[in-house]
């Protein structure tokens, strides 16, 4: 009988022994179920709610969205700028070269128009003949190139005076028909597509 209770005893104290709350709970008691950093692994560092946290993270994205966007905006404006001033500097860069080309041109007008209708005699006429087609021929390539690279006389013959073309060199009394028109054009003027880049230099009628 005492043997019988001397087991049960024992299997008492291995249910209930010096250990069986730490079986149940561990060493540190509830820190088991919530451990020393229970709060933290739920909440944060900082004791932030998951809402918190969730809104945070939205708010930091809705941040780099917003940066990026505007370094984006601000690349376009700048590779925009840029092509602008690139072509800017092109048409600038044209417009010098015709513009001191166009003094050619007018030695070539004149030396065509200076050149005599007739030959005097004793003249060998098919050498002269020659070289005026020759001189002829230059002329009118100078003005095709001018032509294809989109630059154009101004139009004076017949025309109304207009500042925006025309620069009045003289006046001249040529009665009211002729009143505010070009009488006469004493130097051409020549439009780089639609801007001038010399005035057409005219004897307006008064």
């Amino acid at each position: 009988m005492k043997k019988e209770e001397k087991i049960e005893n024992e299997a008492a104290e291995l249910l209930n022994g010096e250990n069986g709350d730490a079986a149940l709970n561990g060493e540190n008691g509830d820190a088991a179920l919530n451990s020393e950093n229970g709060d933290t692994a739920l909440n944060g560092e900082n004791g932030d709610t998951a809402e918190e946290l969730l809104a945070q993270a939205q708010e930091r994205i809705a941040e780099l969205e917003d940066k990026n966007l505007r370094m984006m905006a601000e690349f376009d404006n700048f590779r925009r700028r840029t092509n602008k001033e690139k072509l800017e500097l092109m048409e600038t860069a044209g417009e010098r070269i015709f513009t001191q080309m166009l003094p050619l041109v007018d030695d070539f007008e004149r030396a065509v128009q200076a050149y005599p209708q007739s030959l005097p005699e004793g003249k060998e006429v098919e050498q002269y003949e020659a070289l005026k087609e020759g001189l002829k021929l230059i002329y009118q390539k100078f003005l095709s190139f001018l032509d294809k690279n989109d630059v154009h006389p101004i139009q004076t013959e017949d025309a109304d005076f207009n500042t925006d073309e025309h620069e009045a060199v003289t006046t001249f009394a040529a009665g009211e028909e002729k009143k505010g028109k070009v009488i006469d054009c004493t130097q051409k003027g020549y439009k780089l597509g639609e801007k001038v880049i010399r005035f057409a230099k005219v004897v307006v009628g008064e």
